[in-house]
């Protein structure tokens, strides 16, 4: 049995509470009772005892005494009548004070001072406990003898134990109520969680397609679709993954293929002519600096990821790198017959930001817009807001589906992988592009329609000096 569970460290809990509860109350309601019986019964006696003791003129008078005798008959309580030596002349019938005997010293005195002798004793023979109250007996302002009037108290007694009994009844039932209510409330609340368990261990061993049941809108049903986003997280990461991992493949492969097969052709000399070696080096050349960009591409998103690369921070001016990054990005523009508009505005204000990232960060956009454009053009336009400036890139090309735009910054996804092949790329562009758009404390949106073009936006916030 495990200890630790949550249906013991519940349950104990509860428990804990029920008894803490439980136990204070029962004792004071005891408490209650024993002395609300115990009083009522004590001035009664006391009120008897005093009108007894006021009535008495002789303790020798055997009238007198025998009167007294049956009024406690009559009365269903017990008297005793001592002398002025404090010897029993008088008894009701209580067989553990007969006439002859002496009371105690103590009481004596007492008496003789005035005072109440007020105890509580024991017939063992009638098996009966007494509450007894005894007044002095004074006749002409001297001491002739006392009076004790007891009442059986057994029955207050018997009435204590049973609400004694009860209290621990109800607190027995509380306990045995508790225990049930909080096996079914810790059921309710484990079993959620080792279903949990279950998936989560499900999910660790690759599992990726286990899903938890959401049964409540509290905490744990919150705590529920986390775990199955995370599954869903996961598996399209695992996804994308292999996607770009096959995506690479095909991507080295390719540039692979041509250097094996033309430095082959080179090395065994079966080209014709010169020319033909000078194309078949070119192609080489091309290659191998396709993978080298790919390589490059890989190890800069992996330094920007984990916050390796630094950056150059300086008040730029955003209409500079524009241009620059136009001018290097026109003629891909022109062989595919696009135009790139921009006019540039001279008011609006610097940023600050590494001017080299920055260019990288446009050009990787405007060439991505060239890829994905088959005819019209690409606008360029800056504006200031407030505290912002914002860049925007429009083309008028084949749009993004809006299903794609949440994932269109993450690594390895790229949208339509067939059409992503056909059109080069490797879905790495934009992730580095986002990397360092946030390094630069800006930020990055899109709006898109298929067969439309799309739109990307570009924020900073304005150099306001040091």
């Amino acid at each position: 049995m495990k200890w630790n569970r949550i249906v013991i460290k519940l349950g104990a809990s509860i428990l804990t509470i029920i008894l803490i509860i439980l136990l204070p109350l029962g004792f004071i309601m005891n408490q209650l009772f024993s002395g609300f019986y115990y009083n009522k019964v004590q001035d009664q006696l006391n009120d008897l005892s005093n009108r007894y003791a006021n009535t008495i003129t002789s303790v020798e008078d055997q009238d007198i005494l025998q009167m007294f005798e049956v009024l406690a008959d009559m009365t269903d309580q017990e008297i005793i009548i001592v002398n002025e030596q404090g010897t029993v002349v008088a008894n009701s019938g209580l067989p553990s004070l007969p006439k002859g005997l002496e009371i105690q010293e103590d009481e004596l005195s007492r008496f003789i001072n005035n005072s109440v002798v007020q105890n509580e004793l024991y017939d063992e023979q009638t098996d009966k406990r007494y509450l007894s109250v005894g007044k002095p007996i004074i006749l002409d302002d001297q001491f002739i003898g006392g009076i004790f009037v007891l009442a059986s108290v057994e029955e207050m007694y018997q009435s204590i134990d049973m609400i004694t009994n009860s209290i621990i009844l109800a607190g027995t039932g509380a306990i045995f109520l508790a225990i049930g209510f909080t096996f079914i409330v810790s059921r309710k609340l484990s079993n959620p969680l080792l279903e949990m368990e279950k998936a989560t261990r499900k999910i660790a061993k690759g599992d990726l397609n286990t899903r938890v049941s959401v049964a409540s809108k509290d905490e744990i049903g919150s705590l529920s679709n986390a775990i199955n986003d995370l599954a869903f997280e996961l598996q399209r990461y695992r996804s994308s993954r292999r996607e770009f991992f096959a995506n690479i493949s095909h991507e080295l492969r390719t540039p692979i293929t041509y250097l094996e097969g033309y430095a082959n052709v080179i090395e065994n000399k079966l080209y014709k002519t010169e020319e033909e070696k000078n194309k078949y080096l070119q192609i080489i050349q091309q290659e191998a600096k396709r993978m080298s960009s790919l390589v490059n591409d890989l190890f800069e998103l992996s330094k920007l990821e984990e916050g390796r690369l630094s950056l150059q921070f300086e008040e730029i001016d955003l209409i500079e790198v524009v241009e620059n990054a136009v001018s290097k990005t026109k003629i891909k523009a022109e062989q595919k017959g696009l135009t790139i508009g921009f006019s540039p505005t001279y008011q609006i204000p610097s940023i600050y930001a590494d001017g080299l990232r920055m260019e990288q960060i446009l050009i990787n956009l405007i060439e991505n817009a060239i890829r994905y454009t088959k005819q019209g053009s690409i606008m360029i336009s800056l504006s200031s807001d407030n505290d912002k400036v914002i860049v925007s890139i429009e083309d008028t090309g084949i749009g993004i589906p809006s299903d794609d735009i949440p994932y269109l910054f993450e690594r390895f996804y790229r949208v339509e992988k067939s059409r992503s092949r056909e059109h080069g790329g490797t879905g790495l562009g934009l992730a580095i592009v986002k990397q360092l758009v946030a390094r630069q404390h800006g930020s990055i949106q899109v709006k898109s329609e298929v067969g439309k073009g799309t739109c990307f936006e570009l924020t900073f916030p304005i150099y306001k000096g040091e």
